[in-house]
């Protein structure tokens, strides 16, 4: 059942697992409440219409997820969680990764049409790994999938895939995305001068055609030489212990699915 749960036949039995909501709690309503709020998601057992018990499911954070999202922040970046969990689950975890926007209860539909509205407000980029997860990083200006733990239809939508199970390869990528972004208008504003500042020297004689040359191609070497720095990765920094992030929002926007 699409968005609810799973229904079989057992020794002719019809068995159903699913969400709350689906199948009615009863009784453990009060235990389904304290595995949410412990950030796990509740999936009930019913065997012949008798409910017969009620299984938490739980997403661990990796161990670099509040690093990461720290560097997101204080690199000019605003962090919203998209997910198909329950409120109850999503903020807990979202509280435990130091995300203040939460956006729970979604189908891959509702993924994708918040993005969107993101879309209009700022350039956004889609961070997922999950089936679910495929509309959204369609729909986002930057796709981006965990190449390591995705499913294929995930890397095959998204822009950008990044190899490892590392997630501090993200905020490493945007920023020497942003770096080599910054050394190519470097590149681009020097020839422009090199060129226009030549021009008018050669026409009216002050340089001759050798020293023309020769200074073209040295500007050449210089910006050759300065495009060599844009294919430079450092190395990750050891995984330490975050601090208060900055939580004001910037023209960017980096969605978790």
């Amino acid at each position: 059942m699409t968005g609810a749960g799973l229904t079989g036949v057992v020794d002719g039995r019809t068995v159903r697992l699913g969400r709350p909501g689906w199948l009615n709690p009863g009784e453990l309503a009060d235990t389904i409440t304290g595995m949410q709020q412990a950030g796990a998601t509740a999936v009930l057992v019913e065997d012949g219409g008798r409910l017969i018990g009620a299984i938490a499911v739980r997403d661990e954070l990796r161990p670099e997820a509040v690093e990461v999202i720290d560097r997101l922040r204080r690199s000019g970046y605003h962090v919203s969680m998209l997910t198909g969990d329950n409120h109850a689950t999503a903020t807990a975890l979202a509280e435990q990764a130091g995300i203040t926007e939460v956006h729970a209860d979604l189908r891959p539909e509702d993924k994708a049409r918040i993005v969107a509205q993101l879309r209009d407000q700022r350039p956004t980029a889609m961070v997922g790994d999950g089936v679910n997860d495929a509309p959204a990083l369609a729909t986002a200006d930057l796709g981006v999938a965990m190449g390591a733990m995705g499913t294929d239809v995930a890397i095959e939508t998204a822009d950008v895939a990044l190899m490892g199970e590392d997630l501090r390869h993200l905020p490493q990528a945007l920023d020497h995305a942003r770096r080599a972004r910054s050394i190519m208008l470097q590149n681009v504003g020097l020839s422009l001068a090199v060129v226009v500042g030549l021009m008018p020297l050669a026409l009216l004689g002050v340089l001759g055609l050798a020293a023309v040359v020769l200074v073209h191609e040295i500007a050449e070497v210089i910006i050759i030489a300065n495009g060599v720095r844009a294919g430079r990765a450092r190395p990750l920094p050891p995984l330490t212990t975050t601090t208060d992030a900055d939580t004001t929002p910037a023209p960017e926007t980096v969605s978790v699915g």
